[in-house]
């Protein structure tokens, strides 16, 4: 059986450019929200990496689908300006799920990404 896939920006996005993370604590900064679909087989695939502008280490966390500490956190603590890590490496997520994220220093993390849509 073939599988429809659409690959499409982050919904936060503009124009499929990187979201600069503002946020420093929870609530994070917007960074996608799935689709509202409820059917087996019907998800979004997420990548992100994000890249740090600082002169100086950073922490980020990516709450992905909730704010709850440990269960919705992804954290990890990016090196000044040594280019992109990937942080989300294709996880699924749907039901109008959120992904927002918040950094130990504000503007200076920078999230990119994209989202294959399957089904």
């Amino acid at each position: 059986m073939a599988v429809d896939i659409v690959k499409n920006d982050l919904s936060a996005s503009t124009h499929g450019r990187g979201i600069l993370v503002a946020a420093t604590a929870t609530l994070g900064t917007t960074i996608h929200t799935s689709r509202a679909v409820s059917s087996a087989g019907q998800f979004d695939e997420v990548w992100i990496w994000a890249v740090n502008t600082s002169a100086s280490s950073v922490k980020l966390t990516i709450e992905y689908g909730g704010a709850t500490s440990p269960n919705d956190h992804i954290e990890f603590t990016l090196l000044a300006e040594n280019g992109l890590y990937l942080m989300i490496p294709g996880l699924l997520m749907r039901n109008s799920q959120v992904i927002t994220a918040f950094a130990g220093t504000a503007n200076v993390i920078v999230l990119h990404g994209f989202v294959n849509e399957l089904g």
